[in-house]
């Protein structure tokens, strides 16, 4: 989770909703990310997404069933959809988002082989987007 929050950092400083995410495989980190939705201009470009993808074009495959996404906040929908079809092993995510966050709608938007944790680094993330938005606000 530190190497998705240092992802979520390089996120910040370039003005980007500071969301991180890395992908693991057999202990090792396969792909990391940021969000980029306003350096891409592509609503699409949220950290979990470009980790997932670049998870598969280093494995040479579309399925991620021995992969681990660690995600500074909870994903949306949309990024817990790709998880899905990517059938992923394992999501951990640090931090909740009550407002656009999956869980919201349920957990069966996950892939029901999907192993999920929450809670690391809550407080370290959290507190990055709080500060994000205040910072947005003034």
């Amino acid at each position: 989770m530190k190497e998705a929050y240092k992802q979520a950092l390089y996120a910040l400083e370039e003005g980007e909703l500071p969301i991180g995410a890395v992908v693991v495989s057999q202990n090792k980190i396969i792909a990391r990310a940021y969000n980029q939705t306003e350096k891409l201009n592509d609503v699409t470009a949220h950290a979990e997404i470009l980790a997932i993808t670049a998870a598969e074009n280093y494995l040479g495959n579309k399925y991620l069933h021995e992969c681990t996404l660690y995600v500074t906040v909870e994903p949306c929908v949309m990024c817990a959809g790709a998880s899905y079809w990517a059938q992923l092993k394992r999501l951990v995510y640090a931090t909740a988002d009550p407002k656009r966050g999956f869980r919201r709608f349920g957990s069966t938007l996950l892939h029901p082989k999907t192993e999920m944790e929450s809670g690391i680094l809550a407080h370290e993330c959290s507190e990055l987007l709080r500060e994000f938005f205040l910072n947005k606000r003034n």
